[in-house]
């Protein structure tokens, strides 16, 4: 059972990296494209501007989703540092569930609002493709999302309390980049003055 949702999951990973992936790379390549039209060639592509917004659109949200999966959306934890490691997991799990229901709410509502844009047939303005389609970003990539949350909360549930740690992001980049010695090196060159 737990290889499935393994396998879930990087299903999930795979499809969240690559529209971010292409959508970015697309939105980009598209905007130059037309500028690059525009202005020396005097032929502007009217439907790129439109495309441009919702590549940009899907990256941002699965790429979101993509950072719900490995953690690292910006989170404060320098409260549940200085706490008993048994507070500190239930305060990690309350706010883990709050993102999930939030995320779960976002894409059941989502999903809502894509049956009412489907049932009233709108199109888009330059495209002329069907609106619920760039609308689809919304119920997947938060859903994805909160699978992603999920998994989280029931790993973290399953881990003992004492094998939880902490590490601020300012530790971890020191410790990636030895950002440390730099500091030091640069201290003794300028005489402590940094």
């Amino acid at each position: 059972m737990i290889n499935i949702f393994k396998y879930i999951d990087n299903i999930i990973d795979f499809i969240n990296r690559y529209i971010a992936i292409i959508g970015i790379s697309g939105g980009v390549a598209l905007a130059f494209i037309n500028v690059v039209a525009r202005y020396g060639f005097n032929y502007s592509l009217t439907w790129a501007s439109e495309m441009t917004i919702y590549l940009f659109l899907w990256s941002m949200f699965f790429g979101a989703a993509y950072c719900f999966k490995n953690d690292s959306h910006i989170n404060i934890n320098l409260f549940v540092e200085y706490v008993n490691k048994k507070i500190a997991k239930s305060l990690i799990l309350l706010t883990k569930t709050i993102t999930f229901v939030f995320l779960f709410a976002v894409s059941y509502f989502g999903y809502e609002y894509l049956l009412f844009v489907i049932e009233l047939d709108e199109i888009s303005v330059d495209l002329e493709i069907a609106m619920w389609i760039p609308y689809l970003v919304i119920p997947v990539s938060f859903a994805f999302g909160a699978y992603s949350v999920l998994l989280q909360i029931i790993d973290l549930y399953n881990k003992p309390s004492d094998e939880i740690e902490f590490i601020s992001e300012t530790k971890e980049l020191m410790e990636e980049q030895n950002i440390q010695q730099i500091v030091n090196e640069a201290n003794k060159k300028t005489g402590g003055l940094l």
